[in-house]
């Protein structure tokens, strides 16, 4: 990390960024980043308490002449979605984020950055640290393992926060105010196959999709890029049904929240044929290629010979299986007809792994509507389960129902719309942000959610605009500067 981003305004909140970019926190091993903020809150001497699951909330009492003002949750996760690009040398659990400032862009060297959520959990910091910004009493709610699952949230017991406005920062586009988001359900297929020895005469092949643009499942998913697990799915069936290849394994994509970038494959193929799997790949590489150009330039597949000798699934599991990923859908589901361009329902095949005898195939399914969530994720079990696969479902959660009359949501229309002489966009998001979460719990709370423009979340490619920061911390402080007196 070069010394310049510490240099950057708002300089609080970039130097809070690069203290956590410096602790490990991925998704379900947050003791570390827990560690830091509890230790954070207590170095302020503020009330700083750890519920059951890890959860930390800090409150600071109101600035002066604002004791009277109604108190304000401020919420950011702690965890951050680890990924990194196969040719990138790194260890998440033992080293920090190597940062670097690209013009208006702060960037990561090969991996994900942390600004999802990390620019807002830092914003908070800078806020509970500063004796000079005006707010109104302040709980700062720390949520954890918001990636792969929310557990923090589901678990964060009702009667723990007084607040009743909640500023969610995990919004990654600073023109909107997200008033609502869609829900999710995890969709695992599991399940066991007999293996058979190669025989002779037979040759094997790496196969491998790469390059993919990936991102963020949710957010990005209207965007149509390329899932590496379809890819390489179409591209093993056929080489099924023209080189008689079987296959030794698959490992495809890495996160359920992540559009899978990459996938391999080790697969066998008769020496007859060896040529001709080889021309096959490079067809669907200019086929795949075409039909991707806008949104995955670099896209590529390669073809190359393995001295790897493995048993291979037998044809007719491996073609039930093919057949099974085939019929997953992946992508949009369903638009809302309600809000204009806006994804209602969709599904992510993020992960698939097929080894030693074990195979699973991991899905997130989300929409704003419950029961066409549940809808789609009972078709997807339908899919797998023709090829006797055991189908889970896991991690529900729900999504947000807009409320665009809430009087914060009117407060911050108008701030920004005199802040920068134009309308924000008012919207809801196809994410899993927390807030329909936390207002099962806490029904009733004025919720709604902003940030700066993070590009790329989710992926290797993520970076957070510096000038975007500077706007999007304006606001914020604005906002509590504004926020209305105790009725």
């Amino acid at each position: 990390m070069t010394k310049s981003i510490r240099d950057l305004e708002p300089k609080a909140v970039w130097n809070y960024f690069s203290d956590l970019n410096a602790v490990p926190r991925p998704s379900k091993k947050e003791e570390r980043i827990i560690q830091f903020i509890l230790d954070f809150g207590k170095q302020l001497s503020l009330p700083t308490n750890r519920d059951e699951v890890g959860n930390v909330i800090i409150k600071k009492p109101a600035s002066k002449g604002m004791e009277n003002r109604q108190t304000v949750i401020l919420q950011s996760h702690l965890d951050m979605v680890h990924q990194k690009n196969a040719d990138t040398v790194f260890d998440f659990d033992s080293q920090g984020i190597d940062m670097y400032l690209d013009g208006d862009w702060v960037k990561a060297k090969g991996t994900t950055l942390g600004a999802d959520n990390g620019l807002g959990v830092a914003s908070i910091m800078a806020i509970l640290a500063s004796d000079s910004i005006v707010h109104p009493p302040i709980e700062a709610l720390f949520t954890i393992d918001e990636e792969t699952g929310m557990t923090g949230a589901l678990n964060l017991k009702g009667g723990l926060l007084d607040g009743r406005i909640l500023l969610n920062l995990d919004t990654e586009d600073d023109r909107e105010l997200t008033i609502g988001c869609a829900g999710g359900v995890d969709v695992t297929a599991t399940g066991s196959y007999s293996l058979e020895s190669a025989p002779e005469g037979v040759v094997f092949y790496e196969l491998s999709v790469k390059g993919a643009t990936g991102g963020h499942s949710g957010m990005d998913i209207y965007l149509g890029r390329a899932n590496a697990n379809k890819l390489m799915n179409r591209l093993l069936t056929a080489a099924f049904d023209t080189c008689a290849i079987q296959i030794a394994s698959i490992d495809g994509g890495s996160l359920r929240n992540a559009i899978p970038r990459e996938s391999l494959a080790l697969v066998m193929v008769p020496e007859s044929n060896a040529k001709e799997l080889e021309n096959l790949v490079l067809d669907k590489q200019s086929i795949f290629q075409a039909e991707y150009q806008t949104t995955d330039p670099q896209l590529v597949l390669s073809c190359k010979k393995s001295d790897a000798k493995a048993r291979v699934l037998q044809k007719g599991f491996q073609s039930k299986l093919l057949k099974s990923i085939s019929a997953c859908l992946n992508g949009i589901y369903r638009m809302s007809p309600d809000i204009l361009h806006l994804v209602q329902t969709s599904n992510n095949l993020a992960r698939v792994s097929v080894k030693d005898g074990e195979y699973s195939i991991q899905c997130l399914t989300r929409s704003s509507v419950d029961s066409e969530k549940i809808d789609l994720a009972e078709s997807l079990k339908s899919a797998f389960e023709l090829m006797g696969a055991k189908v889970s479902f896991a991690g529900s959660y729900p999504g947000w129902t807009p409320n665009p009359h809430a009087t914060i949501v009117q407060l911050m229309r108008n701030l920004y719309t005199k802040m920068h002489q134009s309308e924000p966009l008012v919207s809801a998001c196809h994410a899993g942000l927390e807030c329909g979460i936390l207002g099962t719990n806490y029904p009733g709370m004025e919720m709604i959610s902003f940030g700066p423009n993070i590009t790329g979340a989710h992926s290797p490619d993520e970076k957070v605009q510096v000038s975007s920061v500077q706007k999007y911390w304006q606001l914020l402080l604005e906002t509590l500067k504004q926020i209305p007196e105790k009725k």
